[in-house]
């Protein structure tokens, strides 16, 4: 055996279906922690309530003592729980006795979103920008790494608005990241509804974070959200079909002159949905691609 110090990291990618025996085999292999990872940055937009979701396609990483452990015994483990082609993705990396965390924070940059926003993670010192407008925020489940096309079209499209003395309302706020944007913007106050109450712990963490004061946002489920209440601007980065389902409701929450954005819908879906908004009373200024997504904006007169 090995007297070397350090760490392996082993990674092989995956469909959903096959997460768990991955997992299992290399936690059964010795692995000390497993961690999932989306290999295509497609975002989970809409879980249940208590819902972990996961992506269709995820890299499932093991981290072994190196000492105790030779790739060639992880890789049997991961031959005899998986079908051999998903082996063809097996990796494997040599890391450091120090802190093998900074491997995995190393991926993940602080990243720019339009003219003076900017996501930062929280490890990260000294913004790129410290006069930007820098939003502390760590990849995760909710907001996955912040390049999928749908986050950043809805935080390109904040960042492009005037936001002073405006309410916000978002709608499907999982990590809170466009109403904590939007109150970083100049907004006066925001709402940020979802219908996973995970969502809502993550939202009030994140505004902590990022020194939002407690009475400026309100995080809570959709049957809290006041019927009566205006919004000047309202966005929500979720999916088509909740998206059609919900342009009444949403509509009637977005005051004269106020503007909107959706996002989360696939190009051949935007259409559909501009139209039901259309139809519940808003006009569609712009529909916005980047890659296979759309973002919809519009205002009510």
């Amino acid at each position: 055996m090995s007297a070397d110090h350090g760490w392996i990291q082993v990674s092989v990618a995956v469909p959903q279906e096959m997460v768990e025996p991955a997992e299992e085999a290399m936690l059964g292999a010795g692995a000390l922690s497993v961690t999932l990872l989306d290999t295509d940055d497609v975002p989970v937009l809409e879980p249940l309530p208590g819902e972990m979701p996961l992506w269709p396609n995820v890299k499932v990483v093991g981290l072994f003592e190196a000492g105790a452990h030779d790739p060639a015994s992880i890789m049997g483990a991961l031959h005899a729980a998986l079908p051999p082609r998903y082996l063809d993705s097996f990796d494997y990396q040599k890391l450091a006795d120090d802190d093998w965390t900074l491997k995995w924070m190393d991926e993940f940059k602080p990243q720019p979103f339009g003219e003076r926003l900017w996501i930062i993670p929280s490890w990260v010192e000294r913004p790129p920008r410290p006069d930007a407008v820098n939003i502390r925020l760590d990849p995760g489940l909710a907001f996955g790494t912040g390049n999928h096309p749908t986050t950043a079209l809805c935080l390109e499209w904040l960042d492009s608005q005037s936001l002073a003395d405006t309410r916000v309302l978002d709608f499907g706020c999982g990590s809170g990241i466009l109403a904590i944007a939007a109150l970083m913007l100049g907004a006066e106050s925001a709402w940020a509804v979802d219908i996973d109450p995970q969502a809502l712990t993550a939202t009030s963490d994140n505004a902590r974070a990022n020194q939002i004061a407690p009475e400026r946002l309100t995080a809570t489920l959709p049957e809290g959200l006041p019927t009566d209440r205006g919004f000047e601007i309202l966005i929500a980065n979720i999916l088509a079909n909740p998206l059609i389902e919900l342009a009444e409701t949403m509509s009637r929450h977005l005051l004269p002159g106020g503007q909107f954005a959706l996002s989360g819908v696939l190009n051949e879906q935007a259409t559909a949905v501009a139209e039901a908004y259309q139809r519940a009373g808003l006009v569609v200024d712009a529909i916005e691609q980047r890659e296979d997504w759309s973002l919809i904006h519009g205002h009510r007169e």
